[in-house]
């Protein structure tokens, strides 16, 4: 079952399930220090998705979806 059209889900490749993680990331060679990018991720997701930003250095931060506030601008 897909879910709400209105419900943000996972931006895994494939996935439909319900987002639960914001993914926050930038990379370096291409945004300012200040800019945040985002992914979303699903429970079964989100620690591959972080390992992958990760491991470039691209990663910032990885916060609740329903805690996550986008910066002013965005």
């Amino acid at each position: 079952m897909d879910p709400d059209p209105e419900t943000p889900i996972c931006s895994a490749k494939g996935c439909r399930a319900a987002a639960v993680w914001v993914l926050a990331w930038n990379n370096p060679k291409l945004h300012t220090p200040e800019r945040r990018k985002t992914w979303l991720a699903c429970e079964e997701h989100r620690e591959q998705l972080s390992q992958f930003l990760g491991v470039r250095g691209f990663l910032k931060d990885v916060v609740r979806f329903e805690e996550w506030e986008a910066p002013e601008g965005a």
